[in-house]
């Protein structure tokens, strides 16, 4: 029955589930959906991360490849990626681990480079194969490539 409220009202599922867990009533709980919906949960934030960095790269990226169309408006978006970043961060800790940092880093380069493509008008060939900045230099509010800003 659980599962049936699972996909019709989602919203009076979790309802359910939370009074569910609240009163102690293990044995009513929906553990599959449960389960499948914790999991979605932890990939979505491994997306947010990744879709930040990619936006972050991206006007990096912009930045440094078309120094004379820079704008406050990508001076604004570095600066605000930045920061969602840093605060996702640290509402996720888990998501600092290097090894996965590190992945989530180089798959959003390539998504990175591929919307850059788009955005100038370049080519993809001009810019490098793996990404140029390390995350220390992504994070830090004074780093701008080329040292402009």
């Amino acid at each position: 029955m659980t599962a049936v409220l699972h996909d019709q009202d989602f919203y009076a599922w979790t309802q359910q589930q939370a009074q569910f867990l609240k009163a102690k009533k293990f044995d009513l709980l929906d553990i599959q959906s449960l389960v499948e919906e914790l999991e979605t949960m932890g990939a979505s934030e491994k997306r947010t991360l990744m879709s930040r960095l990619e936006v972050l790269l991206m006007h990096l990226l912009k930045w440094q490849y078309q120094p004379t169309l820079q704008s406050r408006s990508w001076l604004l978006t570095i600066e605000e990626q930045r920061e969602r970043i840093a605060d996702h961060l640290a509402d996720n800790p888990s998501l600092k681990n290097p090894d996965s940092l590190q992945a989530a880093l180089d798959k959003a380069y390539q998504y990175a480079v591929r919307s850059a493509e788009k955005e100038t008008g370049l080519a993809r060939s001009v810019f490098p194969n793996r990404c140029p900045y390390r995350l220390e230099q992504l994070m830090d509010m004074g780093f701008y490539p080329n040292g402009q800003n």
